[in-house]
């Protein structure tokens, strides 16, 4: 397997889906339920060849990540070659931006000593979907975009 396998609820979400993969290799349901039966290790695989297809789409299509922490966000922009990063770093040990009010503490202290911001880009060391994976891994999300261009446009008008 090359990343890892769905959760059932993903399964769950991805029903219809998952139906048309097995489709695609004549399988219906009467011979999943078979092949689930005679055949478990089979069934595990199909399992995990879907869940790779699943994996790579959405990867390949990943353009910006978010990971929060109580004194630290990460913003990466994930490029064709490279991977942007913002980092944000609360020096006030009582902020948490996991909160509502850590959010609110940024915006009033963006640019202050109070909060240090680190710029960075590296080229992928590793498989463009493999290295965003492995972020997502590490506990960073998936997101639209926002808070990365926000805070870059800020950045940058400064």
């Amino acid at each position: 397997m090359k990343y890892k396998r769905l959760t059932k609820e993903q399964f769950e979400a991805l029903h219809q889906e998952f139906i048309n993969f097995l489709a695609t290799q004549s399988i219906d349901k009467a011979e999943w339920d078979k092949i689930k039966t005679e055949k478990p290790e089979i069934a595990e695989q199909e399992l995990d060849i879907f869940s790779d297809l699943i994996w790579e789409g959405v990867l390949t299509n990943a353009s910006y990540l978010e990971h929060f922490s109580k004194n630290h966000i990460f913003l990466f922009h994930c490029q064709e070659k490279l991977i942007q990063s913002i980092v944000l770093k609360a020096l006030d040990i009582q902020v948490d931006f996991m909160q509502k009010e850590g959010l609110q503490w940024l915006s009033d202290n963006m640019f202050t000593d109070s909060v240090e911001i680190h710029l960075g880009k590296k080229d992928y060391d590793q498989e463009r979907n493999a290295a965003i994976f492995e972020l997502i891994t590490q506990g960073a999300i998936l997101s639209d975009g926002q808070l990365y261009l926000q805070i870059n446009s800020i950045i940058n008008s400064n």
